[in-house]
């Protein structure tokens, strides 16, 4: 994994100190997530991803953000619970942080730097937002809850997936396969 990213400080949903370095060598879809979106059924997909794939060297990485129109407004411990009560999680979650703007935790200010271009499946999600009375923020910055972006076993961002793309897509699912068999 790259320096930069690897050891970046992150604290699991219930406290425990963490960095990307517990997860070197495997295949990462990390995922910005929210309990009171729109597209909070995903965690169904991306919980079935995860039971998929982690026995070839994979993982799905939650990172709650209250960065869009409030949508996760919980604490930690009740993220964590509405997680496995709701959609039986068992993909790691971390605390929540800050996903955008200028107080953008370290790690989604390497992955947008990385990856300043999500792959979409709407022509325009952004006017799609707007059109529902959503100010979507600029590119390259995450434009709402459940982007998606891809990381290779040696830590490099290879691919971002807008919000519309589901968990279980092609797009994704054929790039994580594409990791994995390397």
């Amino acid at each position: 994994m790259s320096e930069t990213i690897e050891n970046l400080p992150l604290k699991r949903i219930d406290g425990k100190d963490e960095s990307l370095s517990d997860y070197r060598g495997k295949v990462l879809l990390i995922v910005n997530v929210a309990s009171k979106c729109g597209f909070t059924p995903q965690y169904e997909g991306l919980e079935r991803l995860f039971a998929r794939f982690r026995n070839r060297g994979f993982a799905v990485l939650g990172f709650p953000a209250n960065d869009f129109a409030a949508q996760e407004p919980g604490t930690n411990a009740e993220i964590a619970q509405f997680c496995t009560t709701n959609f039986g999680v068992k993909f790691p979650i971390f605390e929540k942080i800050t996903v955008v703007g200028a107080r953008k935790h370290p790690l989604y200010a390497s992955l947008i730097k990385a990856q300043p271009k999500p792959t979409t499946n709407t022509h325009d999600l952004r006017q799609h937002l707007i059109d529902f009375g959503v100010t979507p923020n600029e590119e390259p910055e995450v434009l709402w809850n459940f982007e998606k972006f891809l990381v290779d076993r040696a830590g490099t961002p290879i691919a971002r997936f807008a919000p519309d793309v589901e968990p279980e897509d092609a797009k994704v699912t054929d790039r994580i396969e594409a990791e994995l068999s390397r």
